[in-house]
């Protein structure tokens, strides 16, 4: 199986990693952590991007998955979709901010968006609402 799991430097993205921990057996599953740069952001660069992606890289490496990574250039809701599609994944697991109601709208949702959007399979991990218990 070969997951994308799609990440930002969020609590939320740390609860997504530790769900493929968790959920996935590592064996015959591969991961590819990708994180997308807006460079017109402040404060975002590939730099920064290269080093998150690695800190989760060796989360998963440690758990026994083949692991790989990828920082590219984008808008989120397009980038991941795009590179799901050309690396042939399965499954992609993304972290939800779990922002509702106007915040949401006026924000928007990557997670929603992507799913609304990808060829294959997502799961959207929410965060628990038991606080640190889950």
């Amino acid at each position: 199986m070969k997951i994308l799991l799609a990440i930002d430097d969020s609590k939320f993205s740390e609860t997504a990693t530790q769900a493929i921990v968790q959920q996935m057996r590592p064996d015959n599953t591969e991961v590819c952590v990708l994180h997308a740069v807006q460079l017109t952001l402040p404060n975002e660069s590939l730099r920064q991007g290269r080093e998150l992606v690695g800190r989760t890289e060796q989360v998963l490496s440690k758990a026994g998955f083949k692991a790989s990574t990828a920082v590219v250039e984008g808008d989120p809701r397009v980038a991941v979709i795009d590179y799901a599609a050309h690396w042939n994944a399965d499954l992609i697991v993304v972290g939800s901010h779990g922002r509702t109601g106007m915040e949401r709208f006026l924000m928007g949702s990557v997670a929603e968006s992507i799913a609304r959007h990808t060829h294959c399979s997502i799961e959207i991990v929410r965060p628990s609402a038991r606080g640190s218990q889950g």
